[in-house]
């Protein structure tokens, strides 16, 4: 659509003429401001226009979050706003993080309403006692701070579950007024006189700049303004003396993957934060399997993630499982009953639904009510507890939920399930339980018994911090500080272990570990290097944000490390001989080779050059065209590194007039030597030196779907499959240096950030070069001892028909 379309639409809906100036500057928000309108029904013949300002205002924050990205379900949010539901920055921010994680027949309308804080306002009255009781609980830190405290308390109240759906604009009041009648107004304490700087020497400038450390995302933005181990804020002061006494300082944290599924890209980064922050630390991290769904879950996975783990160069402090503490979880489920906060309950699924408000048509908004079961007596409790464990009930006859509160505005404060009737043994206990803790019972109390420092986590897990605060609190035991952080998606894919699943199954890959994907395993067999992954997360940093990336640019971070940590190798893709008539046939000329220009390092090989080799046949034209100056008749071209050119003298070709042979002239006469306009890459052949030596099959990986995001397809992800994101190219040769590369795999060359340089195992995906002017390649797994298959891992910055000089 043209400005001045856009600028008519714009100007027609509502917008001022400056705002449409400020907006039409930027061509995608434009696009997408364009769609919303048009998908909120704002185009219409019965639509009232001008639309009211706030309604456009939340069309264009919702543009501004899309600029231009096309999401399956974007009319659910445009709708919203203009129906009335959505009414803040952030409800349509949280609707489209919804919306974007559940396309076509996985969105819920109860569900994304729940979500997007529809019906969950917060009065001004309780946003005033929530802050309150806030500000008492940390009250001695307060007195201890005075007014210094103020900026944090601000950050901390914005940060409380229960304020998520308050209006921002009343905390600075109320903090301010509170405070006031906490330790009365500013005195000389509360002025901080600023000392003016001594500019420092220009020498010792830079010197201080060689000793600082290269900045990364342990030291800044969301995990640079974590606390300090020992540091953590407790509601009862006698528990902290023991945590701090284990972790002696340090950071503790832990990665608790589910052992249910592959790991895939988007965990690569919370392992690195999680491992990350603690090695920065010197600090300990923790691999825990949270198995306490003994039906999803089996050694395959467990035996990957921690494969994966070590791949990423990240050694666990100690590898636990939720279920080792299942002794300890049950007692503190006694614990909880006997204090009053659990009662045992035989609703079903669609009646809990209804006590939490569910309407029968599946939206919110209904009457909160308790269970009908809620209020039995301790004793009753316990006696129906232990028929659960003791396998009296079948699964879905009953369960423990936690006593909460259900009149909360969170949903993770509506008596969840603490534990279920599960008949199904358990891979490391057996047949020992009859029932499983839930993952909201389970998870915090493990990061207590294991003494989590920093308990980080992604932001779905939010609301989550309220209750694992509350039952950690209830039970009187340490509780650890949850923070969350942006997840990493990646476009052009698809992250979902059922999706996954569907395209191994049906054969439209491999297997889990098919170069095409982006689990781990996948990558891993793909030929990305450990490293190049973990520089392309310290890039994007961490933030509270979830973190989207286009798979090129991906792709361009990994370019970027193979680039230094990759020698560089001639391949022939489409062979085309070449025979040197003028030369005797036992000729032979050894020519060094650098596996990296300018990098002494990587060493050098000897190629011989003799009567016989092999270019490409992109190499060659029978009739240049302007601007191609590679081989073709009366036109001479050198080979990579050998000191004379050649010349075409005769070409032979097949029946259908594709040249297959070159008789050609070795000009090596340096008294009517010329520099070349380009120089080829070539193959010699030797059976002295074993060369060339064959591929049997070099596989060209291209995206596995055509969009960005495969699962809005109208006809599903599968409709959207790339039918040409494989092509394997047989016949290849490569120069016999690839058998010394792989002699010496891994070779582990440094990157340019030295926090980078992992070690690896060997394994066939660490034979990496760069076959010149082609792409950068690896070792399939596929490969046999006289069978070499190749991975494309990315191709070259290059156009594909540049020349590459070696």
């Amino acid at each position: 659509m043209s400005v001045e379309k856009l600028t008519q639409l714009f100007g027609k809906v509502g917008f001022e003429d400056k705002k449409i100036k400020e907006i039409v500057k930027n061509a995608k928000v434009s696009s997408s401001l364009a769609e919303v309108i048009e998908k909120a029904g704002l185009l219409s013949e019965s639509a009232t226009l001008p639309a009211e300002k706030h309604q456009i205002a939340l069309l264009h924050h919702l543009s501004t979050l899309l600029k231009g990205k096309k999401v399956d379900g974007i009319e659910r949010i445009a709708k919203g706003i203009t129906n009335g539901i959505l009414t803040s920055n952030l409800q349509v921010s949280e609707a489209l993080k919804y919306v974007e994680s559940h396309p076509g027949d996985n969105f819920n309308q109860a569900d994304f309403e729940l979500a997007s804080g529809v019906g969950q306002e917060v009065s001004p009255e309780e946003t005033k006692q929530i802050i309150i009781d806030y500000m008492n609980s940390i009250k001695d830190e307060i007195v201890s701070n005075r007014y210094k405290i103020v900026p944090n308390l601000l950050a901390n109240a914005r940060q409380l579950p229960s304020l998520k759906w308050a209006s921002p604009a009343l905390f600075k009041p109320i903090i301010d007024a509170q405070i006031l009648e906490m330790i009365g107004p500013k005195d000389e304490r509360d002025v901080v006189k600023k000392e003016k700087k001594k500019k420092e020497p220009t020498e010792k400038k830079e010197n201080k700049i060689k000793d600082e450390k290269p900045r990364n995302m342990f030291t800044e933005g969301f995990l640079g303004a974590l606390h300090k181990p020992g540091e953590e804020p407790q509601k009862w002061d006698d528990v902290i003396q023991a945590h701090r006494d284990f972790i002696k300082g340090k950071v503790h944290t832990r990665f608790p993957p589910e052992p249910n599924g592959f790991l895939h890209i988007g965990h690569s980064k919370a392992i690195m934060v999680n491992f990350g922050f603690a090695e920065y630390h010197n600090g300990h991290c923790y691999l825990r399997y949270d198995d306490t769904n003994p039906e999803a879950e089996e050694q395959v996975y467990i035996d990957s993630i921690l494969r994966c783990v070590k791949w990423l160069g990240y050694k666990p402090w100690k590898i636990t499982y939720s279920s080792d503490y299942f002794d300890k979880l049950y007692e503190l489920a006694e614990k909880l009953i006997t204090s009053g906060y659990a009662y045992v309950d035989h609703s079903t699924p669609e009646q809990v639904k209804i006590q939490r408000g569910i309407k029968p048509d599946g939206t919110p908004g209904g009457e909160r009510t308790p269970s009908p079961w809620r209020e039995r007596s301790v004793e009753e409790n316990l006696t129906e507890f232990r028929k659960m464990r003791d396998g009296f009930y079948n699964p879905g006859e009953a369960t423990l939920r936690m006593k909460q509160d259900i009149k909360s505005p969170s949903p993770q404060m509506w008596d969840l399930v603490a534990y279920r009737v599960l008949n199904a043994p358990h891979p490391r206990t057996g047949d020992k339980w009859k029932i499983y803790p839930t993952y909201d019972f389970t998870h915090c109390l493990v990061d207590s018994f294991e003494n989590i420092t920093h308990s980080l986590c992604t932001t779905e897990f939010y609301l989550s911090r309220e209750s694992y605060e509350w039952l950690c609190d209830v039970l009187h035991v340490y509780r650890p500080p949850q923070r969350e952080y942006g997840r990493l998606n990646i476009t052009g894919t698809i992250m979902s272990k059922r999706k996954i699943a569907k395209l191994v199954n049906e054969g439209y890959v491999r297997a889990w570990n098919d170069p095409r994907l982006y689990t781990l395993e996948s990558l891993r067999r793909r030929g990305i290097p450990p490293g190049a992954i973990l520089s392309f997360i310290n890039t994007l940093g961490v933030t509270t944000a979830t973190t989207n990336i286009q798979v090129t640019r991906f792709e361009s971070a990994v370019r970027q490390f193979l680039d230094v940590t990759t020698p560089r190798l001639m391949m022939i893709e489409k062979p085309l001989k070449v025979v040197l008539d003028n030369l005797p046939d036992d000729y032979e000329e050894l020519i060094e080779m650098p596996y990296k220009p300018g990098n002494d390092a990587f060493g050098s090989r000897k190629i011989p050059l003799t009567k016989t080799l092999y270019i490409d046949q992109s190499d060659y034209r029978d009739e240049p065209t302007d601007g191609y100056f590679r081989f073709a008749p009366n036109q001479p071209v050198g080979l990579m590194r050998v000191p004379f050119n050649i010349k075409v003298k005769t070409v032979e070709y097949d029946d259908k007039g594709v040249p297959t042979l070159i008789h050609a002239e070795y000009l090596n006469d340096p008294n009517t030597h010329k520099k070349p306009k380009a120089y080829i890459q070539w193959v010699p052949e030797s059976k002295k030196y074993n060369s060339p030596v064959n591929i049997a099959e070099v596989r060209i990986y291209n995206q596995l779907f055509k969009s960005e995001n495969p699962s809005a397809h109208p006809n599903g992800f599968l409709a959207d499959i790339n039918e040409n994101s494989e092509d394997v190219v047989t016949g290849a040769l490569i120069e016999p240096a690839i058998l010394d590369i792989k002699a010496k795999s891994p070779l582990n060359m440094p990157f340019t950030d030295e926090q980078f340089n992992i070690k690896e195992e060997e394994g066939v995906e660490t034979v990496r070069f760069q076959a010149l002017r082609v792409g950068y390649f690896c070792l399939d797994t596929d490969t046999t001892d006289d069978k070499l298959i190749l991975n494309r891992i990315v191709t070259l910055k290059e156009d594909a028909d540049k020349s590459n000089s070696a």
